[in-house]
Parts: C-alpha cells; structure tokens; sequence
C-alpha cells in the first residue's frame, strides 16, 4: 500500500514558494540567509490557497439525527489563486518544510500584491 502525503492550506492562509533568484544579486554573488531575513518584503510563487474566511452556515441544522448532515461553515474565497506570483510581509510568514522543499505560510492580510498570468484570446 502507498500512502500519500496531502498538504491542506487551512482558513485564510497561502503557501509560497519563495523566489530562489533572491538568494543572489544581480552580478552572481549568492547573500547569506541573514541578509535575506532583515527584508520587509518578500516575493515568491503560490503553491497552495486556502478555501478563505470562515463564516457560520445559516441553513445548518444538527438537530435531527437522521437528517444528512450540512456543512456548518461556508467561506469567503481569496482573491489569491494557485500560481499568482505574490509580494508579501516577511515578518508575518512562517517558514516549513514538506517533503525537503522550504515553503512560508502566509495570511492573505500580509500580502500586498499579486501578478496573474491571465490567457486572453482577442490580441
């Protein structure tokens, strides 16, 4: 039997996968992690969204038993999506790693803004 792990984003969060051209200046030479820490800002790629704000279900009911159960929260979706290249807060990420890649954890209030490859058809 092979098991799989699945990595589930939880509430209003985002996985990033930060951007490894960072770790170097323009010329070629590579910073030290200490450097890197000190930013304000960081950027890098989404690799997972979280389902968004949580918020109760107003049709939910578990007051009879044999009833099928309902959902008893709904959520707001992020205006993030999978793939967005994202800027951020550094100071609010906190820094995983699955699998030995590195990832940081960031709520959708940290960041500040987003670029979106988007396909148009009529150019």
């Amino acid at each position: 039997m092979i098991v799989r792990k699945q990595m589930i984003v939880v509430g209003d969060k985002i996985l990033v996968q930060l951007d490894e051209e960072h770790d170097k200046t323009k010329s070629g030479l590579y910073l030290p992690p200490s450097v890197r820490e000190k930013e304000k800002v960081a950027t890098g790629r989404v690799a997972k969204v979280g389902p968004g704000y949580a918020i109760p279900n107003p049709n939910f009911t578990d007051d009879e038993p044999w009833t099928t159960p309902k959902d008893p929260m709904r959520y707001i979706p992020l205006q993030t999506r999978e793939g967005d290249y994202a800027m951020f807060l550094r100071e609010q990420a906190i820094e995983v790693e699955f699998e030995e890649k590195k990832y940081l954890i960031v709520p959708q209030s940290a960041v500040l803004m987003l670029v979106r490859d988007e396909m148009r058809e009529d150019l």
